[in-house]
């Protein structure tokens, strides 16, 4: 037992397991982007088609007058959760102490939708916490701190376990911000290709039913919800209600923009094609202004890098041979 403890608090043991570790993750990751990148479109229309099929349910049922009823059926996503984690959440009651009216459009602007994703989320929030002062605490008892006292690890753990209680909160922003910015880099190629779809005579559902599909090599996000705009233009009552949708689960001003002056031509009967073509436009402006925007903070950015790395580079190679020759001379005259 003692060597046993001596080999797992051992520095070479540990840092050999950890390099172990970072070698495995690295070929794990690796190994997973070139298996499973070809799928992940894929992996994403199916998504949307079962949220499709969900929102088609919901309406039969609405037109039936049963809606929100015992025997409406459950979609996929649904029944996907596991079950000890709804046990969970349900035990505890996780949805008064971390849910609020917000909870759910966070997740949408991340990606997840649906009650399994609810119900993770609210599970991870309560148990990454745990996890990490247990983990924490054995380590900082066996490995680090093993001659400390125990309620002196227990303090240590405890405040690794309060700061993991933001861990999941820092990670749904994280995919927010990437999944904001796919859509933010397609968004106006997208729109371009939804006026010239309208300006040839399809209207707005065809129109945006084609673009999702041509937009999707470059964002699969923002193929994901023009797809699921489409539904909803094709199942929802109201149309100003699949472009709010829109521009409320993408969190884009410029999203949002282009669906009020869609919605301004729906409710008034003005031209359509008139409304996207000053969007585009403005869309075109707005991403040249950023370009230059983003071209003209270049030189400052490179004066710390250029100072720093460059010039004593440059110093050193103009002065260099002036300082040997110096050294050079003083030495024959010393030693004549």
């Amino acid at each position: 037992m003692e060597n046993l403890v001596a080999t797992l608090t051992n520095t070479q043991f540990l840092i050999a397991v950890l390099a172990a570790v970072a070698a495995a993750a690295v070929v794990f990751s690796i190994g997973a982007t070139f298996f499973s990148g070809g799928s992940q479109m894929r992996q994403r229309i199916k998504r949307v088609a079962l949220e499709r099929e969900k929102m088609r349910a919901e309406e039969m049922a609405r037109l039936r007058g049963s809606a929100g009823g015992a025997d409406q059926p459950r979609s996929i996503r649904q029944a996907a959760g596991r079950d000890y984690m709804k046990n969970v959440v349900e035990r505890f009651s996780l949805e008064k102490a971390f849910m609020d009216e917000n909870t759910a459009e966070k997740l949408s602007r991340a990606g997840y939708r649906g009650q399994a994703a609810m119900t993770t989320y609210l599970f991870l929030r309560f148990a990454t916490p745990v996890v990490l002062f247990v983990l924490t605490f054995t380590y900082f008892s066996f490995a680090i701190f093993s001659d400390k006292p125990l309620w002196l690890n227990a303090v240590y753990a405890l405040g690794i376990g309060l700061l993991g209680a933001y861990l999941p909160n820092l990670l749904l922003k994280n995919q927010t911000v990437k999944r904001q910015q796919s859509i933010k880099r397609s968004w106006p190629d997208a729109l371009d290709l939804v006026l010239l779809c309208v300006e040839a005579g399809m209207s707005v559902e065809h129109a945006l039913k084609r673009v999702a599909k041509e937009i999707g090599a470059q964002s699969i996000a923002l193929s994901e919800e023009l797809t699921l705009t489409t539904a909803e233009l094709a199942f929802l009552e109201d149309r100003t209600r699949a472009y709010e949708n829109l521009g409320r689960r993408t969190g884009l001003d410029n999203v949002k923009s282009v669906m009020q002056a869609l919605i301004q031509a729906e409710r008034h009967g003005t031209s359509v094609g008139s409304a996207l073509r000053v969007m585009a436009e403005e869309g075109r402006e707005a991403r040249m202004m950023e370009a230059e925007k983003k071209a003209a903070s270049l030189p400052p950015k490179l004066t710390v890098p250029l100072i720093v790395f460059f010039l004593p580079v440059l110093f050193i190679v103009i002065l260099s041979p002036a300082m040997i020759r110096v050294f050079s001379n003083s030495f024959i005259n010393g030693g004549g």
